[in-house]
């Protein structure tokens, strides 16, 4: 999105309302789109990443974190899914040993904790802010002009189920 567009932002009532956003924008990705998942420790980042890719895998499986591997991989309706967390990453250099750089150009690539991603950090990426305050939590959906029409679609995806 541009600098002056303001970023597309969904309350999320609690941890179904975090699901059901994972459900809806499983749907509006394809192969080489990259959704940077941010925020604190419980914000519900893989919480997310488990609703979509359960939607995307169209099976109820168990969707492990990947926090001690970095990255798990699905085959889902849309292509490959990559699943990261960078969180335990020392070094932006170990991306192109995971071979996240080729997977970003070719798969749907999950990434939380993309802070880890320094310079690496992809240009044409979605990012989605979790964030808890005192009204609960909410999404900031932040992204470049190429994504802005999916942002949109995305929240009245979301209006539209809890109609």
């Amino acid at each position: 999105m541009d600098a002056d567009d303001p970023p597309t932002r969904i309350p999320l009532a609690d941890e179904a309302a975090t699901q059901r956003l994972g459900r809806v924008l499983e749907s509006h990705l394809r192969a080489g789109d990259v959704v940077l998942l941010e925020g604190d420790i419980g914000a519900g980042k893989t919480c997310l990443a488990r609703a979509l890719i359960q939607e995307g895998l169209a099976v109820l499986e168990d969707v492990p974190s990947p926090t001690f591997t970095l990255v798990q991989t699905y085959a889902v309706r849309h292509g490959e899914l990559w699943h990261c967390d960078l969180y335990r990453l020392t070094d932006p250099d170990e991306l192109f040993e995971l071979g996240l750089d080729s997977a970003m150009e070719t798969a749907i690539c999950l990434i939380e904790w993309p802070d880890r991603m320094g310079d690496a950090r992809p240009k044409n990426a979605l990012t989605i802010k979790l964030s808890t305050d005192g009204a609960g939590r909410s999404a900031e959906l932040i992204g470049p002009e190429a994504w802005q029409t999916r942002c949109r679609e995305i929240a009245a995806g979301m209006r539209a189920v809890d109609v």
